[in-house]
């Protein structure tokens, strides 16, 4: 006999593809793996539009307890290195604090690239296709203030709720994109995203928020160099705004990665 869960699987799938003009007639798998990366894909690929209220309830239902089975990791379960810092290494999307960072493209919309392991696709898998769509309603008000070729500058940062995460909210941002070579002007906009993100956590009350490593994936920051930004300018800041956020989770997901903080914190 199918599990709640499964009956909620089996039914999004079918939902998803009723939902697509291009993969209605898409031969639906019989295993569980299958159908999870059919829903992912599906959700992937759908541009932001309504879906009905039924659907959604049942998203809602089935990314809840996809959550609950990945595992919730609390601020309580994190120690603190020095100063509000902690590092951890895992999954942004099981972390419950009150913001976490994703890793974003001008666009703003997410990644659209059926179950590609990026930090973008992964937040907007997890958190069901409301996240998109508060996304694009965003970006569409901006187009209207400032022109339908609008793109969403580096180191500006774009606030949402999280909907199904463990996080309160999901601060978007970014990063720079290193082309040829490492600059002054990529560093200081680096060290921006890390600012201007604290400053909106401040501004809106968020007390805890975890970093992913901002631009050091395809847009080809050095990781190390990005670390060391990352630590100075979050030191900086929580010293000029003693209170205002009160711990800062460096979330990596490389072991290079963790390394480098581990060195600098």
């Amino acid at each position: 006999m199918k599990t709640e869960q499964e009956k909620r699987l089996s039914f999004l799938v079918e939902a998803f593809k009723a939902d697509s003009d291009d993969y209605q007639n898409l031969q639906t798998p019989e295993d569980e793996e299958g159908k999870r990366r059919i829903l992912r894909s599906l959700m992937n690929i759908r541009m932001p539009k309504e879906m009905s209220s039924e659907v959604l309830q049942v998203q809602d239902e089935y990314l809840t307890e996809r959550a609950d089975e990945k595992g919730v990791t609390r601020i309580s379960d994190i120690p603190v290195i020095r100063d509000g810092l902690s590092i951890w290494q895992g999954d942004i999307t099981s972390l419950a604090v009150d913001a976490i960072v994703n890793a974003a493209n001008s666009q703003m919309l997410g990644c659209f690239v059926p179950m590609h392991t990026c930090i973008d696709n992964c937040i907007h898998t997890f958190a069901g296709v409301q996240l998109r769509a508060e996304c694009n309603r965003q970006m569409e008000q901006l187009r209207r203030k400032h022109g339908s070729g609008y793109e969403q500058p580096t180191a500006i940062p774009m606030l949402t709720d999280a909907y199904n995460l463990p996080a309160r909210k999901v601060i978007h941002i970014v990063g720079p994109i290193v082309q040829y070579k490492l600059t002054p002007e990529l560093e200081e906009n680096l060290a921006n995203c890390y600012r201007n993100t604290l400053d909106m956590c401040a501004e809106n009350g968020l007390k805890s928020v975890a970093f992913c490593c901002i631009s050091t994936g395809v847009f080809r920051f050095p990781n190390k160099r990005a670390a060391e930004i990352a630590v100075k300018t979050v030191t900086d800041w929580m010293r000029q705004n003693p209170g205002k956020v009160e711990r800062v989770i460096f979330n990596v997901f490389k072991d290079e990665d963790r390394e480098y903080y581990e060195q600098l914190i």
